[in-house]
């Protein structure tokens, strides 16, 4: 088996150097780095990570706790998180809390006793417990998708990556607005997360921008679930007055929401109109086409590992949190009756942050006006 002496000797460099290319620890020209590349191809040479995690005290490892793994939208932000971290020399250990708080602090726990060198955790609606354990534990970690509020005088601070949700949201309000509805009904999330009470906070922004008044009889928890949506569509659908058009408020509600339209019989968009937050794939083969916010996915994951890898190189800078754009992704489920054409993958991808301020700043002021300063796409993403 080969060493790292022997690697040394057929690039004609030090061992020293060859460590530095392993590691990291020191800028190395870049066809010396290419001749320790090349003969560690040639000659098989495999690094031992234990040993080296045992000099560095570090794993190269990062954390990963997200639920929900199943859901298209954490699926495409473990690809990014994984394309990220491979980039940079670092694997992967993924764990699954179930958005149950208890489970939660179990696995980032069991995270953390492997030694990763950080963690990058969706946190769940009440992530007390969670965020005690790694701020007592001095854990890097950026919490990804769902942001907490600011803490108390003391408390850690956290890095935070996750996409716009009011005003994307509001985009969608006052687009079926526009088309002449006045009673549009609400899908809204788990109570708790931030992404909810974002959500919430658009809808209302939404009607006011567009002169209608809020009707709490019109916004209903699916729980960010299917199952619970299908129950809460119902539940809009037996009202008196029920709504003509209905905004759902991620992709696992508007299967449930469509399962229970169709249950009653109704057609998207002829009976009643349907726009949702959170593009997929397939989204553009369902008969009509939805409407749709698309988020930046894979961005957020690969967006998360690079504040991580800022966070393990400066330990003492200030906390931030980064919010990137979305893509209002128009198709036909919300009425309109031209067929939109067929571009490439949304920009909702690939467009760069919209804010990088300090935890705890305020960012920067925004309308809710129909004139939405939001990425419009047509077509499919996928």
């Amino acid at each position: 088996m080969a060493t790292m002496a022997d690697v040394a000797r057929s690039a004609g460099v030090s061992v020293a150097t060859v460590s530095h290319v392993l590691n990291g620890t020191r800028p190395v020209l870049p066809h010396t780095r290419q001749a320790v590349l090349d003969a560690m191809e040639e000659l098989g040479y495999t690094p031992n990570t234990l040993a080296r995690s045992l000099v560095t005290s570090r794993t190269r490892s990062i954390g990963l706790a997200v639920s929900a793994i199943s859901n298209p939208y954490f699926t495409e932000i473990l690809q990014g998180v994984e394309a990220a971290a491979l980039e940079h020399g670092y694997s992967l250990l993924i764990a699954d809390p179930h958005d149950d708080p208890g489970h939660e602090r179990k696995v980032v726990q069991l995270l953390h006793e492997r030694r990763v060198d950080g963690m990058i955790v969706a946190p769940s609606a009440d992530p007390r417990e969670l965020l005690a354990y790694l701020g007592r534990h001095k854990v890097p970690t950026v919490l990804l998708d769902r942001v907490v509020d600011t803490p108390a005088v003391g408390a850690t601070r956290f890095d935070q990556v996750c996409a716009d949700s009011a005003e994307p949201m509001a985009r969608l309000v006052t687009h079926l607005a526009g088309l002449g509805h006045r009673r549009i009904g609400l899908v809204a999330g788990l109570s708790g997360l931030s992404t909810t009470s974002e959500r919430l906070t658009g809808y209302r922004d939404g009607l006011a921008a567009a002169g209608l008044t809020h009707d709490d009889g019109l916004v209903v928890h699916g729980d960010s679930e299917s199952a619970g949506a299908e129950q809460a569509t119902a539940a809009l659908l037996s009202l008196a007055s029920p709504p003509t058009a209905l905004v759902t408020a991620n992709n696992a509600m508007t299967m449930g929401a469509l399962r229970s339209l169709g249950d009653h019989g109704l057609s998207v968009p002829d009976d009643i109109a349907l726009c949702c937050f959170d593009d997929f794939a397939w989204a553009d083969l369902f008969s009509p086409r939805l409407t749709a916010i698309a988020q930046p996915s894979r961005d957020i994951g690969a967006q998360a590992v690079r504040v991580l890898l800022d966070r393990l190189a400066s330990p003492d800078r200030p906390a931030r949190t980064v919010r990137l754009p979305c893509a209002f992704v128009h198709r036909t489920s919300c009425g309109c009756a031209e067929q939109p054409t067929r571009p490439g993958r949304s920009a909702a991808r690939s467009a760069p942050p919209r804010s990088e301020q300090p935890e705890g700043t305020a960012g920067p002021s925004t309308s809710h006006s129909p004139e939405h300063p939001l990425t419009s796409v047509k077509g499919t993403v996928s």
